[in-house]
């Protein structure tokens, strides 16, 4: 990411935790599944820990100028025999604080994701955004992304 960028992306600490977990539940979907108290619930620091020891996951943070949690972004990087053996950047729980959206924080986040799965030589990055978050969907599709698939999910 260029230096006059007004984020530094940087891989997410357990302090961060509480910070990424009001990004989480900032937005009607969010708010209904996740659960903000201080400190958070145990769940969030045993994820973050498995998350953290897997080389194949990134879970990044991105702070403005005085040091402040802004945004948060799940990067994974999935191995596959398909389009001949090339590996997969899967692109996750992108949030951006609510009073900064609009504002280049998403789209300097998006970016450095990219550039960084090219690094690690992925082909193809690949997300999923809610059928309900159509500003998302746009905001993708500036970015170059393109509703080639159809999504579905189950609970279990």
């Amino acid at each position: 990411m260029p230096d006059e960028s007004p984020i530094q992306m940087r891989e997410a600490r357990r302090e961060d935790v509480a910070a990424i977990v009001r990004l989480l539940a900032d937005d009607p979907l969010g708010a209904g599944r996740e659960q903000v108290s201080d400190p958070p619930p145990s769940s969030y620091f045993e994820a973050f820990e498995k998350i953290a020891a897997d080389p194949r996951n990134l879970l990044m943070v991105a702070r403005d100028a005085a040091g402040a949690v802004v945004g948060a972004l799940q990067l994974t990087f999935i191995p596959g025999l398909s389009n001949q053996g090339a590996e997969l950047a899967l692109l996750e729980a992108v949030r951006v604080d609510a009073r900064l959206r609009g504002q280049g924080v998403g789209a300097g986040m998006v970016t450095w994701a990219m550039e960084e799965a090219r690094r690690r030589g992925c082909r193809n990055m690949e997300l999923m955004s809610h059928a309900s978050r159509s500003d998302a969907q746009r905001f993708y599709t500036r970015l170059g992304f393109a509703g080639s698939h159809v999504g579905m999910k189950r609970a279990l």
